[in-house]
């Protein structure tokens, strides 16, 4: 995963400095937004918002980097395979996940990413033109 982070030599050599900027400004701003919408609590969000952060540790995790393929920024939480693989979907979308108990519950929608991305879609124009640094 590392190996796409913005920073690296690679992307560096294969990505021009002006796209590479704006990218890696709009990965930052929506991951802080996203940030910004996990709070503190060991209540439940209310279906609809962001949920809310027992640990911490959502809020951690987190990150962006360039996607070769697409030539585009991906941002999210890094899915851990069998820990995390169903919940943060069901988080963002709504769906099943699995407990530590071994039951399968229903999650309603607390929808995090989306609405960080759709925030900050305004700026898009001004990165390109270098009216936001």
């Amino acid at each position: 995963m590392k190996k796409n982070f913005f920073d690296r030599k690679k992307i560096k050599r294969r990505v021009d400095v002006r796209t590479r900027r704006v990218l890696s400004k709009f990965g930052s701003f929506v991951r802080r937004s996203a940030q910004h919408s996990i709070r503190p609590s060991n209540n439940t969000s209310r279906p609809g918002h962001p949920p809310f952060s027992h640990s911490g540790k959502l809020r951690k995790k987190i990150y962006f980097m360039f996607d070769p393929k697409r030539r585009s920024v991906v941002i999210g939480p890094i899915i851990y395979p069998g820990k995390t693989g169903r919940a943060l979907p069901a988080l963002e979308y709504g769906g099943k996940t699995d407990m530590p108990s071994g039951d399968t519950v229903k999650i309603e929608a607390r929808p995090f990413m989306g609405p960080a991305f759709s925030k900050n879609l305004v700026i898009v124009p001004a990165l390109w033109s270098g009216t936001i640094k």
